[in-house]
């Protein structure tokens, strides 16, 4: 690992907030009792990176990479009409970038079917993974940085699993806590996204790896706040939001690719 992070050159949108967004941030600041309480009674370690020894499940995603690879190259061909994370989760106004795309298989109580359908072996490894909230293709373009920023609740763990790493890797990485480190094919990588982190892509190749966030695991009674804060995001307006627009895009998308609705 390299002890120093990269400049970064993209930076975050200027400008005053809209209001949701300072309800949004305001409630975040509120709910912080909460998470520090989730993080205290937390059954693995509150640090920048973490051990798969902590998420046996890992061990079976490593082992079934190319598998998730040879799903990968079959939504790509498609590319282009991929959405960008924005455009689909518009709490991340801040870090927006156009060449950040996601084709998105669950996101907090909401199962893409299409997308499912469409890659059934990866959705298939994803049912078995525990506490589940999060998964999705997560595609960088070529040149592509994305601003410092912080997940919104401690409650979450996040986990990568490198599918598409151009070399050399060390073009591509990730800052967590001003710690650096690089992808691997097959490889995992697994860190807590409530420390300020960053992610870029230098080389002249996409980079995608398979995005997931599970729920930290954490004893009682701080496993029961996680799971209600968790329940509650669910049903906030960011999450229907959320979830109305992937439903727009996956219609336009089988309009235009008729034959893909009916993997």
């Amino acid at each position: 690992m390299a002890t120093t992070a990269p400049k970064v050159d993209v930076e975050a949108r200027s400008g005053g907030k809209p209001f949701r967004d300072r309800a949004y941030d305001a409630a975040m600041w509120l709910m912080g009792p909460l998470e520090r309480s989730v993080v205290r009674s937390s059954l693995v370690p509150a640090t920048p990176y973490l051990d798969t020894e902590h998420f046996p499940w890992a061990r079976e995603l490593e082992g079934q990479w190319r598998v998730i690879r040879e799903e990968l190259d079959s939504v790509l061909v498609h590319e282009g009409d991929l959405p960008a994370f924005h455009e689909i989760a518009a709490d991340v106004s801040e870090i927006a970038h156009e060449q950040w795309k996601t084709y998105f298989f669950y996101g907090y109580g909401f199962r893409a079917d299409g997308n499912c359908a469409r890659c059934p072996r990866t959705a298939a490894l994803l049912d078995g993974i525990p506490g589940l909230t999060t998964a999705f293709f997560s595609i960088l373009a070529p040149g592509t940085r994305i601003p410092p920023h912080r997940g919104p609740w401690g409650g979450v763990i996040r986990y990568h699993l490198g599918l598409i790493v151009p070399e050399p890797a060390e073009a591509c990485g990730i800052d967590v806590g001003g710690e650096v480190a690089h992808w691997a094919e097959g490889g995992s990588l697994v860190f807590d996204d409530s420390y300020e982190h960053t992610a870029w892509n230098d080389s002249d190749k996409v980079r995608v790896v398979l995005f997931l966030d599970v729920m930290r695991p954490c004893r009682a009674p701080g496993s029961w706040v996680n799971k209600a804060v968790i329940g509650i995001a669910a049903r906030s307006p960011f999450l229907q939001d959320a979830r109305r627009k992937h439903e727009a895009w996956e219609k336009r998308f089988v309009e235009k690719h008729p034959d893909m609705g009916q993997a």
